[in-house]
């Protein structure tokens, strides 16, 4: 590309060339780290390395769908590679962070160390169990990719499971649902699972009613979607109740374990539990030279960037910052990282012009948040408004923000359809039952040493030697 050198700067150097580009190192390939690469695109002042754990980029507003099978994982996926394949400069890795190091300009992962002249740190969030990381087996959380799959093939197995039990007390444990936490994520899985049971299928199964299905939302909090105005929070737990939802609000989850969950003395019996309580900053943060608030997310400047780092970022749901003025730091939301990451890349273009950095100013474009078919709430600036109209709006706009025209083009099939039918496609449970994994890995018995068990005479009938390929390994 014009203006780059020929040869990369050597990764592990902590010094660029006097006369080459500026080496930046991205950590994170979610929508921060996406919007300041793309914003770098072929610039020529600057040496681009993108690094994630995964190689592809997720839609996370739509992962809910996929673990409820209204949608299939391509859908809301798209690999990061396609996103910056026009971008010269951008280097894009798949590799795991397993250390930073400001002093050096160091970043340490799974493939080599990479040295840096400006380090954008977006490494986003993980579910957090608050101070019980043994749930986590039990109540698989929804951030990736496979976690939505894991949760997809949980909940279409309890039906399967339902179906050949005879048990009704064995059975009613494996259609009881239990989703943990009330946020955004909480309530639309919830809508979405009793939409699976007593729409979707309703007319699949022959000694089981689907419809029988129990759904409880828990929350330890006096309201739910707390971020929101309270009426529409009110307004999304009356359309809960309306399908069918258990939701408990005040009540805080003791202990989770296979069998069930304890919500202090009330046990509740549920081969399904969901988690969606909490976040805590990605361990990422904890290698950077800053502070850190409780939940694990790094306090920066009104830059963005670290003090006494100027030539370090960290941006998306990593970053507390609170603006001025404000009580309560920014939420950690798309629209934020979205922004962040067009403010970083201003600011590094403007530098090698001698621009004084400004401070992030964030524009609250509003929140919306979907709870079931044809109800949603949102809530853009004074406006609060919740129903068919809300619904109709975060369908438009979730359509306008997905990566990629295909993606957009399979969700509006996918969505009319399922409007129009009722049906969900992506039903498909990829991994086999245990108890089918055990019997396939079982080693053949060995024959016995005194007795020999002679092999039954062949005869080469027609039909036999018709039907023998058919039975032959391939």
């Amino acid at each position: 590309m014009t203006g780059l050198p020929a040869r990369r700067p050597d990764p592990a150097s902590s010094t660029a060339a006097a006369d080459g580009p500026r080496r930046l190192v991205i950590v994170g390939g979610g929508i921060g780290g996406i919007a300041l690469a793309r914003k770098l695109a072929n610039h020529p002042g600057f040496d681009v390395t993108l690094l994630d754990r995964q190689n592809h980029f997720v839609f996370q507003p739509l992962l809910y769908q996929v673990a409820t099978s209204a949608l299939g994982a391509t859908d809301i996926a798209v690999p990061i590679r396609f996103l910056l394949r026009r971008a010269g400069n951008v280097r894009v890795l798949q590799a795991e962070v397993t250390g930073v190091d400001a002093r050096a300009r160091r970043v340490d992962t799974s493939v080599g160390a990479f040295g840096y002249d400006v380090l954008v740190v977006a490494a986003g969030v993980e579910s957090s169990y608050f101070g019980h990381p043994e749930w986590e087996q039990t109540a698989p959380s929804l951030k990736t990719l496979a976690d939505a799959a894991r949760i997809r093939e949980r909940v279409l197995g309890a039906f399967e499971r339902a179906e050949a039990l005879e048990d009704p007390v064995a059975r009613a444990r494996e259609l009881t649902f239990v989703v943990v936490g009330a946020g955004p994520t909480g309530v639309e899985l919830a809508g979405a699972l009793a939409e699976l049971a007593k729409d979707a299928l309703r007319q699949d199964f022959r000694r089981i009613d689907p419809r029988d299905a129990r759904v409880l939302l828990v929350e330890a909090g006096a309201r739910a979607l707390t971020m929101f105005e309270p009426s529409l929070g009110d307004s999304a737990i009356r359309f809960l109740r309306e399908r069918g939802v258990d939701v408990r609000l005040n009540t805080r989850v003791t202990d989770i374990t296979p069998d069930g969950v304890a919500l202090g003395a009330e046990r509740v019996r549920s081969a399904n539990v969901i988690w969606a309580a909490g976040v805590h900053g990605s361990p990422v943060g904890a290698w950077l030279p800053a502070e850190r608030d409780r939940a694990g997310r790094v306090l920066v400047n009104d830059d963005c960037s670290l003090p006494g780092h100027p030539e370090i970022f960290v941006i998306g749901d990593l970053a507390h910052y609170r603006p001025p003025n404000k009580s309560a730091e920014l939420p950690a939301v798309g629209g934020v990282a979205l922004q962040m990451g067009h403010h970083v890349a201003r600011l590094l273009k403007g530098e090698p012009k001698g621009r004084p950095r400004k401070a992030f100013a964030y524009f609250d474009r509003g929140q919306m948040a979907t709870i079931g078919r044809n109800h949603a709430i949102a809530e853009i600036r004074r406006l609060h408004f919740a129903g068919r109209l809300a619904w109709w709006m975060w369908l438009f706009i979730h359509l306008v923000f997905l990566a990629g025209f295909r993606n957009r083009l399979a969700v509006l099939l996918h969505w009319g359809w399922s409007y129009v039918t009722l049906e969900r496609g992506a039903r498909l449970i990829v991994q086999p039952p245990r108890t089918e994994k055990r019997v396939a890995l079982r080693a053949p018995p060995a024959p016995s040493p005194t007795v020999a068990t002679p092999e039954p005479p062949r005869v080469p009938t027609e039909r036999a030697v018709k039907s023998e390929p058919c039975v032959e390994p391939r």
